[in-house]
Order: structure tokens, then sequence, then C-alpha cells
């Protein structure tokens, strides 16, 4: 079954929101509790101060994903590099994405990009997965330099997914920032998927141009990673 890892910052009080919960009740999932380390402070140290704490915040973390309705176990590390880390335990349990948590109620609008050199098959398959029979709409969204750029893609992928059952628009943005393009569109919506090799993935994902994702209010971000193997 399709596995989503969970990134949560765990000594620092930090959570799951229950609209994400839900929304990864199809999938299994994977908690991995991290804490970033001082350069000059070993992991040892840190797991025998703190590691049954945190390992007791992780496992009541799996329980509610597991009664979300997938299964769900958990990872603790203590690492001194977070993007490291989050590639290296996706890897290892073989996580099909990995999602960013953002606040957010019941999903009921996914915004999916599109844009960009991303595996388009693997994004919609994950979507058609995750999305199952509920009743979410999905917004497949692409961000081109010019007008005729990538027509195909988004059409074919919006014929896709409506053979599979899903309510499914489509919209389009011309010229500019393929980041401010997603940030305009991402507060109609509840969630986002993206793919690992998006233009707009390390803005979005990995802290850069924290102040402007925060004012656009938004929530969790599912990103569906890039196998070389299959994607190249």
């Amino acid at each position: 079954m399709t596995r989503v890892l969970v990134p949560v910052e765990v000594l620092e009080g930090n959570t799951v929101s229950p609209g994400l919960m839900t929304l990864l009740g199809t999938v299994d999932v994977t908690v991995l509790g991290y804490h970033v380390l001082p350069e000059q402070t070993p992991p040892d140290q840190a797991r025998m101060q703190y590691g049954e704490r945190a390992n007791s915040a992780l496992e009541d973390l799996s329980q509610e994903f597991r009664t979300a309705g997938g299964a769900a176990d958990y990872r603790l590390v203590f690492t001194h590099d977070r993007e490291q880390t989050i590639g290296r335990i996706a890897e290892e349990v073989d996580a099909r994405a990995f999602a960013i948590s953002g606040m957010t109620g019941n999903v009921d609008r996914l915004l999916v990009s599109l844009s960009g050199d991303v595996a388009v098959d693997r994004i919609l398959t994950f979507v058609e997965e995750l999305v199952g029979g509920r009743d979410i709409s999905v917004t497949l969204f692409l961000a081109t330099s010019t007008e005729p750029t990538g027509a195909d893609r988004l059409d074919t992928a919006a014929e896709r997914l409506g053979e599979a059952g899903i309510d499914v628009r489509t919209e389009r943005a011309v010229g500019g920032s393929p980041f401010d393009a997603l940030i305009e569109t991402a507060p109609n919506h509840d969630a986002i998927v993206m793919g690992e090799n998006a233009p707009s993935f390390r803005s979005l994902v990995f802290g850069e141009e924290t102040d402007r994702v925060a004012a656009a209010s938004v929530g969790p971000v599912l990103v569906v990673r890039y196998d070389e193997a299959l994607d190249g």
C-alpha cells in the first residue's frame, strides 16, 4: 500500500492537524519524529536524555493515524540536518510521498500542481489513491511561461482523474513566477499536492519565503517523491 512519511518536530510540541490525519486515512503512514541538534551535540546523548518522552509522543500520534484508517508506525531521529534526514528516512521506508504539516480542517479541496519537471503519472496515481471514493474536489494547476506550453499535460491529467470518478477542474497561470502563482491559488484550497522537482518545491517546503507562505495560510503540503529509476 502507498506509504506517506509525516515529519514532526516532536520535542517542540508540534503535532498533526486532524484534517491531515483524515486525509491520509486511505494510505499507510510513517511518522518521523525528529529533533534538530546543535552541531556540537551528539545524537546518542540527546536520545538518552529525551528518547523516552519523544517515543511516547510518537506512539500517541501513530495511534491517532491508525484510528483515521491506515496502518501507522514511527521513527525517531536526532539529527543535524533536517532535509537530509527526511530524504533518507523516506528512502528507507519506501515512502511514495512526504507531508509537511499545516493547519487544516476537513480537506474538501485539493490543489495539485503539475508545474515543472515533475513525474505526472506518479502524482496522478498518488492522488487517485489518496482521494479514493471520497467527496474531495481536485484542482489541477499548471504554471507555464507561455500560453501553449503544457496544455496537453493538463487536459490529459484532468481526463484521467475524471474517468477515476474524481471531481476535477483545471487552472493555469501564464508567465511570472511559478511560486507566486501557486501561492496566489493556495488559499482557495485545503491542502496541496506537488512533485519533488516542482519549481516552487524548496520555497514552499523547506522554509524559504516563509513569511509569504504563512500569509497565504497554506495548509498541508504532500510532496510526491521523484524516483530516478522510474521517472528518469
